[in-house]
């Protein structure tokens, strides 16, 4: 069974997408059916399958879970205890909640079923750059 570890950079708050190195684990793997489970190894960020034409979706995201988990300074997050690490850490756990952390994908003739416009996107809650690990585990 085939695995392995991708680090990404980040930057702060957004998505990053890492399609591309999903897709050359699969081929370098040469197994033609399965299921590709990706899951990252942190509780401050999450995964998603997203459109990857128009980077205003992107945007539209972010600035949605901002106004939906805004950060533990503002003042209708006032109930938030756990707050040692930034204003930014609890608020980055919430949202990892509100999304996921593993994503199964099906393989099919070698290559990841994803629809025409998916890609796959590391999605960052914290303000600063991280150096975030994601698993890729290619099942039969």
């Amino acid at each position: 069974m085939p695995q392995t570890i991708l680090t990404l950079a980040t930057r702060g708050q957004g998505l990053y997408e890492f399609t591309d190195q999903a897709e050359a684990f699969v081929d370098a793997a040469g197994q033609e059916e399965g299921l590709l489970t990706v899951f990252v190894r942190h509780t401050s960020c999450s995964l998603l399958i997203q459109e990857n034409a128009d980077p205003d979706v992107r945007s539209d995201l972010l600035s949605f879970f901002i106004r939906l988990v805004p950060p533990a300074s503002d003042p209708s997050m006032g109930w938030v205890v756990h707050r040692a690490e930034g204003p930014d850490d609890m608020p980055a756990h919430i949202r990892a909640a509100l999304t996921q952390v593993s994503i199964g994908i099906p393989v099919a003739r070698g290559r990841l079923m994803l629809g025409t416009w998916q890609g796959i996107y590391l999605f960052e809650h914290r303000d600063r750059p991280h150096r975030r690990e994601i698993v890729l585990d290619l099942g039969s």
